[in-house]
């Protein structure tokens, strides 16, 4: 008879043990912490309430560290267009979906903190997938590789000049979302347009009517109401008011489910036009949305969250930074609270409530010789030249004109 097999010593046992312990630990972590996995504690407030990032350009920052000082769980990482004018995803149109590593990181990253992504396509530039994809079902193809390659739950569809101008394009974005939302279950789609002081324009008003037509309701529709001679908090709140009419006229909505499916996004302090924006304007809008039930709060961008040197950037818009007195991350702070969160509290920043005044002097002109002492308007600052200057651009590297202050 064979003789039974000896247990194993004690301590044997437990190395053992320890061993198959940190085996099934570090199977537990490959496949909650690898780039395409979705965090499954993060809820669907949170997608409604994710701020764009470019995560390759404009200083991208770490991400982490916003989500450490912020409470922020979720971004919207942008753009996804077409690469090199095919019907294939690249990351602004030039980093291929299919190779690339770089955004995984950062995605990986980001559910390593306890957060998770939604993907933006489209935004103002570029070449976009509607435009180049020969029909819905071909554009679909190419934003599912997206959502396959990083496990994504969220997808927003920026769908803005020109090509909201282009109604066979949005009709091929739209009819791509829909079958997107069919096939993926669970998937949380967003629409955003551009705003004005009705709610939305004629191409905007256009795009409701297709998505009708396509018999597409997605979790929601965002307008920004910037960039369109807005003035502050009280402009946006009348743009959505107005959006909110819209969406009940179109789809034939009640009040409480037009504004279930609206949303907002913002653009923090200094907007391409000239705009500013600031905290409190924030906070006002934010009010609004979270009394009237909105769906979604976000803004343009976390890589400008940050503070300008100097802080007014001498009257510019930029990429990397907002133009406006601020902390680290306080605009981001304001997506984090519309999520349900309750973001660190930090030292406050008490900026201008206002934008600048009024410049009264004339606007500085590249066609036209200036002496010595003369004075021009230029970017909303007033300029003193210091010599006679033909074709020198305020603030350039010839150094002709003093900055005098904003106006």
């Amino acid at each position: 008879m064979t003789p039974p097999t000896p247990l194993l010593p004690r301590a044997g046992l437990l190395r053992a043990l320890g061993a198959l312990s940190v085996v099934l630990l570090a199977l537990a972590l490959a496949v909650v912490l690898r780039p395409g996995a979705a965090r499954a504690d993060v809820g669907r407030n949170w997608y409604g309430a994710a701020p764009y990032v470019m995560p390759l350009d404009n200083d991208p920052p770490d991400l982490a560290q916003v989500m450490a000082a912020t409470s922020q769980k979720s971004f919207e990482l942008a753009f996804v267009l077409a690469s090199g004018g095919s019907c294939a995803p690249a990351w602004d149109g030039t980093a291929p979906v299919s190779s690339d590593t770089a955004v995984g990181a950062v995605i990986a990253k980001i559910r390593t903190a306890g957060g998770d992504v939604s993907v933006s396509a489209g935004g103002y530039n570029g070449t976009k997938l509607g435009e180049v994809c020969p029909d819905a079902a071909s554009t679909a193809a190419a934003y599912q590789q997206v959502i396959t390659k990083y496990s994504v739950k969220a997808i927003d569809f920026d769908l803005e000049e020109p090509e909201y101008e282009n109604s066979a394009a949005i009709s091929r974005e739209l009819g791509a979302a829909q079958i997107l939302q069919r096939d993926n279950a669970g998937l949380y789609v967003s629409v955003t347009t551009a705003g004005t002081a009705q709610g939305t324009g004629w191409f905007g008003t256009q795009l409701l009517n297709t998505a009708k037509n396509l018999g597409f309701t997605p979790d929601n529709y965002a307008i920004m109401p910037f960039d369109g001679g807005f003035n502050g908090s009280s402009a946006q709140i009348s743009a959505l008011e107005n959006f909110h009419s819209l969406l009940m006229s179109t789809f034939g909505w009640d009040g409480a489910t037009a504004y279930a499916h609206e949303g907002f996004s913002g653009m923090n302090g200094r907007s391409d036009s000239g705009e500013y924006f600031y905290q409190a304007d924030f906070q006002a809008v934010l009010n609004y949305a979270t009394s009237h039930h909105l769906s979604r709060f976000t803004f343009w961008s976390v890589n400008r969250d940050r503070q300008c040197n100097p802080p007014d950037n001498n009257g510019r818009t930029s990429g990397t930074c907002s133009s406006v007195a601020q902390g680290a991350w306080d605009f981001t702070k304001f997506t984090a609270a519309f999520a349900g969160a309750t973001p660190p509290t930090t030292p406050p920043t008490t900026p201008p409530t206002t934008p600048p005044g009024t410049c009264t002097a004339p606007p500085w002109s590249a066609t036209t010789a200036y002496n010595g002492g003369a004075v021009v308007s230029y970017q909303s600052h007033s300029w003193k030249a210091k010599w006679w200057s033909y074709g020198d651009v305020p603030g350039g590297q010839a150094g002709v004109w003093v900055d005098q202050g904003a106006c």
